[in-house]
């Protein structure tokens, strides 16, 4: 069975424009990520993107990058897109790695790649565990409540996605890590849904899948990286890759 890794990536971040680009150690956001994803070494990794500027950076770093359109409605809409454009009949999985995870862990991407594979799952990501009680309401931290506790080599359903834990007990209740493993055809399906309710007003796709009655499985990561969606988040992640 085949997988295939696209980071979708755009410049036009909100709360960090340019965020891509900016460099780490000498090299881009965005080519960090694409190194950590090819040194996985589960698949062809593409970066899918709508500027210029970064087809060119990750290309001068020895990656691969498609551009797709501007302002797709999510990043799996731009990956769907980037996968048509690369017209890849032969592949079983798409992995949809944030464009905006350098400090990800590299066994944690083959991790999900190998229970995607062997449990024949629809939907996969991963969570670690919250050692710090402040991320339970800080809203830029996404949470996953799974269904059962994780125990060895388990692959649990989630049960619900949240910004803000404040009402509800924190069983179950992990760090969500933006990373999605999709069989190809519940990809194709996942598209064809409008945007839910649920998925607009808390801002997460993935409410999208349960909306729709789609399972999504999750896997315990070694560790929570460190996503940059801040100057504070770039100026932490700074200071750990250069002790790296």
């Amino acid at each position: 069975m085949k997988t295939l890794i696209i980071i979708p990536s755009r410049l036009s971040a909100t709360r960090l424009p340019g965020k891509p680009l900016l460099k780490l150690n000498g090299r881009s956001i965005i080519s960090h990520v694409f190194k950590s994803a090819e040194s996985a070494e589960i698949g062809e990794v593409v970066v899918a993107a709508e500027d210029q500027e970064i087809l060119d950076d990750v290309k001068n770093n020895g990656g691969n990058a498609i551009l797709t359109s501007k302002n797709p409605k999510t990043g799996t809409d731009r990956v769907y897109e980037a996968l048509n454009l690369l017209n890849k009949k032969d592949v079983d999985f798409v992995m949809n790695l944030q464009g905006d995870e350098p400090d990800i862990d590299i066994n944690d991407i083959k991790t999900l790649d190998i229970k995607m594979k062997s449990n024949q799952s629809k939907i996969g990501t991963l969570a670690a565990k919250i050692h710090n009680n402040k991320m339970y309401n800080n809203e830029s931290v996404v949470k996953v409540q799974i269904k059962e506790p994780f125990k060895e080599n388990s692959f649990p359903l989630a049960e619900n996605f949240m910004r803000n834990t404040k009402d509800q007990k924190k069983n179950n209740i992990y760090h969500h890590i933006g990373i999605y493993c999709y069989e190809i055809q519940t990809l194709k399906k996942f598209i064809s849904f409008k945007q839910s309710k649920n998925e607009l007003v808390n801002k997460l796709e993935q409410l999208r899948a349960l909306d729709n009655d789609i399972n999504i499985n999750v896997a315990l990561a070694n560790r929570s990286p460190i996503g940059v969606d801040t100057k504070e988040d770039y100026l932490a992640i700074k200071k750990i890759i250069k002790y790296k």
